[in-house]
């Protein structure tokens, strides 16, 4: 029986990330067989491999899944919370499998958001070098001027260092009002919200409504569907992966 990276057979068995797993071997949160593992150790199937005693089941054949959400305002994207916020996850009702979500949405922020148990492929969509375009319709306030506009989509410093370039379009304008359309390449922590705040524009809506070739759609809020084997194959092509 082949043995695997433990921070692989963790994310393969969905519970966390590959990043989260090897976290959570760095803190001394995981045993194999009752003893504690150290970054690079390995094991099989058949070891019993637990995170602060919870034994995870490893799967002898995996079975991936990759899913797609419509985030409500309201909930955070964690697998659980010690605030005893209403989780992402807590909508996933009916899924038998272990999923964890790609990426973020912040607790007021709402749309798209993708699930799976594939360690690698959800390594791939946010690693910084794939430069995988996420696009959101935002409502700010009062209005917006020429300036602002050239330097979101220019760039704004945020932590010391500037965004890259993103496609601001305005979608629509009324009095105390404006609806944006922001397409960025990257995925920093509250980007479009820190980037609006910066530029002095107040975020009061905002939905991300797709990721690289997936689009929200008609998806109601609150609810999920596998994604087809179409916009799969879209995805992969887009972080450079066949098949």
């Amino acid at each position: 029986m082949e043995k695997v990276r433990i921070q692989k057979l963790l994310s393969d068995a969905g519970y966390c990330s590959r990043r989260k797993a090897e976290a959570l071997i760095a803190g001394g949160h995981v045993k194999r067989n009752g003893r504690p593992v150290s970054l690079g150790d390995k094991a099989t199937c058949a070891d019993l491999i637990t995170v602060d005693g919870e034994r995870i089941d490893i799967p002898r054949k995996k079975q991936n899944i990759y899913l797609m959400m419509n985030k409500p305002r309201g909930y955070v994207t964690t697998m659980s919370d010690e605030m005893n916020r209403r989780c992402v996850t807590d909508l996933l009702e009916g899924l038998d499998a272990r999923v964890y979500p790609i990426g973020r949405l912040d607790r007021d922020s709402e749309g798209l958001l993708l699930f799976t148990n594939d360690g690698n492929f959800a390594n791939n969509i946010m690693h910084p070098s794939r430069h995988i375009t996420k696009t959101y319709r935002v409502t700010v306030r009062p209005s917006i001027s020429d300036e602002q506009l050239v330097a979101l989509s220019e760039g704004v410093e945020l932590d010391g260092k500037m965004t890259l370039p993103a496609t601001v379009i305005v979608k629509s304008k009324e009095p105390n009002r404006v609806v944006l359309l922001i397409t960025i390449k990257e995925g920093r922590n509250r980007q479009i919200r820190r980037m609006c705040e910066a530029v002095g524009l107040e975020v009061a809506r905002l939905r991300r409504i797709s990721i690289g070739p997936i689009k929200l759609g008609m998806l109601k809020p609150g609810t999920f569907r596998e994604l087809t084997a179409e916009e799969l194959r879209a995805l992969r092509t887009a972080i450079g992966k066949k098949g």
